[in-house]
């Protein structure tokens, strides 16, 4: 699949699916960012295309994903596959985000690494009450 069988709506993917979808270039600026993605981290399209991911990425962890960005594009896939990950990500608004996300390295008809693809959803509720429900069962919690 190449994304050019006139039979598949890929625009209508993009923009249908239930998850914030995100696709950045080689460079790690910003092409498709979805309705969901908006949703989730508050940004519209206008104000995230173009940009680089630090918009969303909590500065503390830029210097770690840069560093994960650029072995993943070198190998061609991810170090951890499709395995989901809950993260931290930065809202427009400032407040506290997490984010359950799964990336793929996309890949050029030639088979190069031309940028990366991210899946998220808002796992902030379930994160703190996770992280609730663990620091009451302490001991002298």
């Amino acid at each position: 699949m190449n994304g050019t069988t006139p039979d598949i709506p890929w625009q209508g993917i993009v923009t249908d699916v239930a998850e914030a979808l995100i696709y950045a270039d080689r460079d790690g600026i910003i092409r498709v960012w979805n309705a969901q993605a908006e949703a989730v981290f508050g940004f519209s399209a206008a104000e995230a295309l173009g940009q680089s991911l630090d918009l969303i990425i909590p500065e503390h962890l830029r210097e770690a994903h840069w560093v994960g960005w650029r072995a993943a594009l070198e190998r061609g896939r991810t170090r951890l596959g499709a395995q989901i990950r809950t993260t931290r990500g930065l809202h427009r608004e400032g407040r506290k985000l997490y984010v359950d996300m799964s990336f793929a390295v996309v890949h050029d008809a030639e088979g190069r690494a031309c940028g990366s693809v991210a899946m998220a959803r808002d796992a902030t509720e379930r994160y703190l009450a996770e992280r609730a429900r663990r620091d009451t069962a302490k001991p002298g919690g």
